[in-house]
């Protein structure tokens, strides 16, 4: 990045990511100091652009953000009111009983996209300045080695590194206090966890990836507010997933599949287990004679407490999802991002009524936590996402005992391990025969990504970075069939016949959808995934 040329803004504080964390904690800052200058940079197109989950969300932190929500206007219209869970066989949907952690009264179905611009329309209201379209993608240190601000990337860089006639540097934004609010595995706070040290005491991050579509079904089939999520089938014993099944409003249903990333057949491809799923007889007669208008994928931080980092370091603090803030068994973590973000606001304001708090680091923040509602309602599920690496039936029977009779309060706390670590070889390994798509109920990916609405500027660097670019073809691919072909959802990595027939590695980094799980899943740890030049990536409308 060109240091010479750079213009400087100024703010008390700034925030990087305008999703349910980033929106509450300026919204809360700017309740309670007004005069405060508060920045959100937002690397979507807009915001919501790049939001996406499935969504069932819990009021709790917004009934202390926005007492009034209602009143206001909140996209939150659509309450549950038939909440199931199926165990699915091949063919059968076994109906079970309700995990408590998995009731929904009081929720409300909606879309977390529409929602943030909602939440994005107060934060202006109260004076926060949001930049859409301008992605961080350097963090900046004053000469003590604290966080002063983050950088935008610059603008109008070739394919080749070149400067192009559209060449614009970026431009620098320095704070008193930095916000770090990426989402799932944020590439800038990667930078901080080796810098300060900040999962030195925490089990490694486990991951999911979700793979969403929107379907608009026939009015007959459609039941609105009706909740269904499932476990097993199409999955192995071995493997975590499940799915859920959303009705929420003019005949739109929002359908997913989870894959836990920990899986260990390289020959696995989250993108085809969700069409495989579909393909169930339940599913299916939902969908039969429907139309899907939307499609999106990305990862979520499913570690849970003991995977949780240090949230402070001087000059900031981590929120919401990219420090894992996330409820699994609840399948639930907007409230959680919310009040991560509310936390920090509160400490942070009570460091700016004690003068200034340039370069200090916030250690109230953890304190704040520690006395929440929500480190306890974290800490009571705890043990339940670690204790499916026994497999499935072991960990629903655990999670049972865990959630039912000890109630939480278990005097041990299970471990995680790092999802890349976990592919076995692919000559141990049983390849997966998926059907075809048939363009009617199930997709292929390209298809997948031209609806997701996602573009990239083509004349510039790849954002997906190779550290060692002879990894893929002469370690992956041996080892474990390169599992990249796979992974990824959006059919970004390919391997390809080069002119001597020989294999190539290629990067389709235009198909990204920025969901993060090259970065997670790659055996080699070998792919640095970056922010690109702009607002490029999906544009979600409202997922």
């Amino acid at each position: 990045m060109d240091t010479q040329q750079r213009d400087v803004m100024t703010y008390d504080v700034v925030i990087v990511g305008a999703g349910p964390s980033g929106l509450s904690t300026a919204i809360r800052l700017k309740q309670l100091k007004p005069d405060l200058t508060v920045c959100i940079l937002e690397k979507g197109s807009e915001v919501g652009a790049h939001i996406l989950s499935g969504a069932v969300i819990e009021p709790r932190a917004l009934n202390e953000l926005i007492p009034d929500w209602k009143e206001k206007g909140a996209p939150l219209k659509v309450e549950p009111n038939d909440d199931r869970f199926y165990f699915l066989t091949k063919t059968k949907a076994i109906r079970l009983p309700l995990p408590p952690p998995m009731h929904n009264k009081g929720n409300y179905i909606a879309s977390l996209g529409v929602f943030c611009r909602w939440l994005a329309e107060h934060a202006t209201n109260l004076g926060v300045e949001i930049y859409a379209g301008f992605a961080a993608a350097e963090v900046l240190y004053d000469d003590k080695g604290a966080v002063k601000g983050v950088a935008t990337g610059d603008m109008g860089i070739g394919k080749n590194g070149e400067k192009t006639a559209a060449y614009q540097p970026g431009m620098e934004l320095h704070a008193k206090q930095t916000i770090f609010a990426e989402g799932c595995h944020g590439s800038l706070t990667k930078t901080l966890f080796k810098k300060f040290h900040l999962r030195k005491d925490a089990d490694p991050q486990t991951y999911g990836l979700g793979v969403k579509e929107l379907w608009e079904v026939k009015p007959e089939k459609f039941r609105q507010g009706l909740v269904v999520h499932t476990a097993g089938w199409p999955m192995d014993s071995k493997t975590y997933g499940g799915s859920w099944m959303y009705h929420w409003e003019n005949n739109i249903v929002s359908i997913g599949f989870v894959t836990g990333l920990d899986y260990e057949n390289p020959y696995l491809s989250p993108f085809n287990e969700m069409q495989r799923f579909k393909t169930h007889p339940f599913i299916r007669d939902f969908l039969e004679g429907g139309k899907r208008v939307s499609y999106g994928a990305r990862a979520i931080s499913e570690g849970g407490l003991q995977s949780m980092p240090k949230l402070s370091f001087p000059g900031g603090v981590l929120v919401g999802d990219t420090a894992g803030f996330l409820n699994t068994p609840k399948i639930k973590g907007t409230h959680a991002a919310m009040k991560s973000g509310m936390l920090a606001a509160e400490a942070i304001n009570v460091m700016f009524m004690n003068g200034d708090p340039a370069g200090l680091e916030c250690t109230d923040y953890k304190i704040l936590f520690d006395r929440s509602w929500l480190k306890k309602e974290l800490h009571h599920v705890r043990n339940i996402r670690p204790s499916f690496r026994w497999g499935f039936i072991a960990g629903f029977i655990y999670s049972a005992i865990d959630t039912v009779f000890l109630r939480g309060r278990a005097p041990w706390t299970l471990k995680n391990h790092a999802d890349w670590n976990t592919l076995k070889k692919a000559k141990d390994s049983k390849k997966i025969d998926y059907p075809k798509p048939d363009g009617v109920l199930t997709f292929d990916r390209l298809s997948s990504v031209f609806i997701s609405n996602t573009n990239h500027e083509e004349d510039q660097p790849s954002h997906l970075k190779l550290r060692d670019a002879s990894v893929p073809i002469g370690v992956n691919l041996p080892e474990w069939d390169e599992p990249a072909q796979r992974y990824c959802p959006a059919g970004v990595y390919e391997v390809v016949a080069d002119a001597d027939g020989k294999p190539k590695f290629q990067i389709n980094a235009q198909n990204c959808v920025h969901c993060k799980t090259c970065d997670i899943k790659d055996p080699s740890q070998n792919i640095d995934w970056t922010v690109p030049q702009g607002g490029g990536g999906p544009n979600y409308s409202n997922m």
